[in-house]
């Protein structure tokens, strides 16, 4: 198997459990574009059974890797919605990122160099046509449940709609069935701010890394609410200098952390992704499209979510023939479903008994 190339720079991820798998074959995108063969990482936790019928497929958010113990914690442990002891866990690192998957940074399988800005953009259904060969690869006949939350909620559902028999269950989280204005406009303010970096363009792991900060501060004002920033940056009562604010220096750290660890070619094809969500393309309405799914559905909406609100949530239960909508009581806002896992684990064990 042919090794991409991986971030070093994310030292919280479990590197060294890291598996891939290689397809020789092409790989033609949604654009017609065509990849000559793709290179997929992923993790594992348990063991698959006998009947291959317990595997659970997480699919991860924008800019995490396939690692889900590291970026979802207390999840990956016995007892909880990710039980190794019981499930077959799996997590594959999505083609255009850069946690080892084939992306812009990376070798293409025939030896070509990495092709940065020139390497294709992706759309959602050409990461699940990847997870698709891997499914294969390990051979996994159906999988038990799939769960995703944001980005990789709209993996979740755009597989539930293209093949409707990949899964018995699915848990879909602070995620929507398409890609609405607000989203859109969002990652339109981070490519202008990407963009603006005069450095971008050159063929460099580091290029643009000014504008990738400045889009990772836009991002995060999506990510939580207006609760969440007054409970955790709110200035202390007296301040020496009035210029200088708590949350301007925790704006600056977060973009400098995601640069550290990402690269801005790698950014730019995740955001690019979502913003082609959509499961009704060529598919008839909306109705049409998620009425094809016949996995049993919990919906998992988070209650300050602004990025995907609530109400998002219900059309999506709505259309969803076996779905079931419950919301989370938070003040974190989209980032909720990282953080409030307890209350997630609650309502998954309980769907699972059910």
């Amino acid at each position: 198997m042919t090794q991409t190339y991986i971030n070093m720079n994310s030292v919280d991820a479990d590197i060294h459990n890291i598996k891939y798998f290689t397809s020789t074959e092409p790989f033609v995108l949604e654009s017609g574009r065509v990849l000559p063969g793709v290179t997929i990482a992923y993790h594992t936790f348990g063991i698959l059974s006998p009947e291959a019928d317990n595997a659970v497929w997480v699919m991860h958010a924008l800019t995490a890797n396939s690692d889900v113990a590291d970026w979802w914690p207390h999840t990956v442990e016995k007892g909880k919605f990710l039980d190794p002891e019981r499930h077959f866990v799996v997590c594959a690192n999505v083609i255009g990122s850069c946690y080892g998957s084939t992306g812009p940074l990376s070798p293409l399988a025939d030896g070509t160099p990495p092709l940065y800005e020139e390497f294709p953009d992706l759309t959602v259904r050409d990461m699940v046509n990847a997870h698709g060969l891997l499914m294969k690869h390990l051979g996994i006949r159906q999988i038990d449940t799939i769960i995703g939350s944001s980005l990789g909620g709209f993996q979740a559902l755009e597989w539930l709609v293209s093949e409707p028999d990949v899964a018995r269950k699915a848990v879909l989280c602070a995620t929507d069935f398409q890609c609405r204005p607000w989203l859109a406009a969002i990652n339109m303010a981070m490519y202008m701010a990407i963009h603006a970096d005069p450095t971008f363009g050159e063929k460099r792991p580091d290029a643009a890394r000014k504008g990738l900060e400045a889009a990772r501060a836009i991002a995060l004002l999506s990510y939580r609410s207006y609760a969440a920033y007054d409970s955790t940056q709110a200035d202390p009562p007296q301040r020496d200098d009035p210029f200088t604010r708590r949350v301007h220096s925790y704006q600056a750290y977060q973009g400098k952390k995601l640069a550290d660890r990402f690269d801005v070619y790698s950014y730019l094809r995740m955001c690019r992704s979502s913003d082609t969500h959509d499961v009704s393309r060529g598919r008839g309405s909306f109705a049409e499209a998620l009425g094809r799914i016949r996995a049993k559905c919990l919906v998992v909406a988070i209650s300050s979510d602004i990025l995907f609100p609530p109400s998002y949530h219900r059309e999506l239960a709505d259309l969803i023939p076996d779905a079931r909508l419950e919301i989370i009581e938070s003040e974190f806002a989209h980032d909720g479903f990282l953080i409030e896992h307890r209350q997630l684990d609650n309502l998954i064990s309980q769907f699972y008994k059910e």
